[in-house]
Formats: C-alpha cells, sequence, structure tokens
C-alpha cells in the first residue's frame, strides 16, 4: 500500500514537472551512453539532481520577474499565462539535459535555446526595444536562477555544498552560460554577489511583474487538493527572498523567526516527502534521482 501511494504521488509530481514526455526524455538523458559535460557526482549534479530545486525553481522566477526588461520578454513571448506547467517542463528538461545528459544532446539543447532567442525581440511599456539574445538580459536570468537554486540547496538540499563546493558549482554553470551567450558568468560567490549588486538599481516590481506573482502564486494551474502543498513550497520560496524583493513583489512582510522556525520546517518537510516520493524504486522513476 505504501508503495502503491509513493508510485502515485510521484508519478504526480513528476508528470507536473517533467511533462507528458517526461519518461521518454528521462530514459534519454540518463540511458544514452557517451561523455558529458560534467561528473556524476560533481557539485552541479548534485546541486541540479536534488529537491530543494522544487523551492529554488520559485524563487528564481520570482527574482527574475524583478527585472522590467527581462519581464517584459517572459511576459510576450513564454506563454507563462496559458501554460505555467510547460514553460516548467521545457526548463527542467534543458536544466537536465545539460547537467546530466550526454554532450552531443547537451550541445543540441544549447542550439536550440539559442535559435529562439536569436528570432524573439520586443518594446518596452517605455518604448525601448528589446532582444531576448541581449547578452545583459541573459546574465541577469542566469544569476537569477544560479543563486537561487544555491540558496534553496543550502537551506533545504540532502547534501548542502562547503564554500569551495559553491564555488564549483558557479564555475560548472558558468560553461553552461557562455554556451548560451553569457559573455562573463561569475564563477565564485564573490562574483556572484557583485554582480547581482550591480544590477540592483534596475530591478522593481512592475505591473507584469505583480501579475506574474498573480499566476505563480495565488491562481496556480493545479487541483485544489494540491494547492495548500504548492503554497507552502512557495512560502519557503519567498521567505529565501531580501527584504525589499518581497515588498516590491507584494508578496508579504517578513517574519523571521517564524519563517526560520515554523516555516523552514513545514518546507523542509515537503521537500523530504517530494524526495521520497520520487525516490529510485522499481527502476528509475524522477529525471535524476
Amino acid at each position: 500500500m505504501v508503495d502503491a501511494l509513493r508510485s502515485r504521488l510521484g508519478d504526480a509530481i513528476f508528470e507536473r514537472v517533467a511533462g507528458a514526455d517526461g519518461p521518454r526524455q528521462r530514459d534519454r538523458i540518463h540511458l544514452t551512453p557517451g561523455p558529458r559535460w560534467f561528473p556524476a557526482d560533481s557539485a552541479i549534479a548534485r546541486v541540479h539532481g536534488d529537491h530543494a530545486m522544487y523551492v529554488g525553481g520559485i524563487r528564481a522566477l520570482l527574482v527574475q520577474s524583478m527585472h522590467p526588461v527581462a519581464m517584459k520578454a517572459v511576459s510576450d513571448h513564454s506563454g507563462y499565462r496559458g501554460d505555467m506547467w510547460g514553460r516548467l517542463a521545457r526548463t527542467s528538461t534543458f536544466l537536465a539535459v545539460t547537467t546530466f545528459g550526454v554532450d552531443r544532446h547537451a550541445e543540441q539543447a544549447v542550439t536550440a535555446v539559442r535559435t529562439i532567442h536569436d528570432r524573439l525581440d520586443g518594446v518596452t511599456d517605455e518604448g525601448r526595444h528589446y532582444r531576448v539574445s541581449d547578452p545583459h538580459l541573459l546574465a541577469w536570468v542566469h544569476v537569477a536562477e544560479i543563486e537561487s537554486f544555491l540558496l534553496a540547496h543550502r537551506v533545504y538540499g540532502r547534501r548542502p555544498l562547503a564554500p569551495a563546493e559553491r564555488d564549483e558549482y558557479l564555475a560548472q554553470t558558468a560553461v553552461v552560460a557562455r554556451k548560451l551567450g553569457v559573455p562573463d558568468p561569475p564563477t565564485s560567490e564573490a562574483q556572484l554577489r557583485a554582480v547581482l549588486s550591480a544590477y540592483r538599481g534596475e530591478l522593481r516590481g512592475t505591473a507584469a511583474a505583480h501579475e506574474a506573482v498573480e499566476v505563480l502564486l495565488r491562481r496556480p494551474d493545479l487541483p485544489g487538493p494540491v494547492r495548500p502543498a504548492y503554497r507552502a513550497l512557495a512560502s519557503a520560496a519567498i521567505a529565501l527572498l531580501p527584504p525589499w524583493m518581497r515588498h516590491e513583489l507584494g508578496v508579504g512582510e517578513p517574519r523571521p523567526f517564524l519563517e526560520r522556525t515554523v516555516g523552514r520546517a513545514i518546507g523542509g518537510g515537503l521537500v523530504a516527502t517530494i524526495r521520497w516520493a520520487t525516490a529510485p524504486h522499481q527502476g528509475a522513476r524522477h529525471i535524476r534521482d
């Protein structure tokens, strides 16, 4: 009975994150023989293969929304309003392919993303022309992601990285970022802090960012019974945002003591439950482990 429950729960989670094509992609990523960009137990594999990514992914989307031009590009081109989970599946598959897949598949994934980026552009609400392939915008998306993934892993990861391993993680993610068109991605925590600080003056909670918050947090496309668990994961992600960003996005004032105690206990319990549900049993089930 327990195995059946775990199987049903694991399948439901996997389908939401990886999409209907998830099983085929999982087999292609992990069962194709050949050289990979990164060793199996390297820092990037440990972070991207950990279930703390559920928290880190939500946080990354919130942080990315703080850049008005990047958010405008997402609003114009990603289709997140009507296909939030499809966007998540595409992103998770890209991360899995570039982290765990054979090098030729990783190169194909990067080429496909760059091809899409190169043909997308638009105009901001202020009349400024933008290109999705703009290295400055790509760099923002990259640092927002890796800071979120790394922070969530430090708080909720099964084997948090030591300081030197965190720099290893950043150096490895920089390999992928350069291939996507980011000219000088950070390769250490000190460089990451400096890059994030340099963007500070460009960030604010625009109407488009607030709309994204509404879709992501308040009306996600999920069945009613699972919404409380999702909201708890989202609360864990919000608690990892800096106070000024929470204020700009309108996602609640910080409550440090409660969030460090009760909030982290609930978030950690949910991450542990997802880890249990998607753990390998009767064959590999999850995109990683």
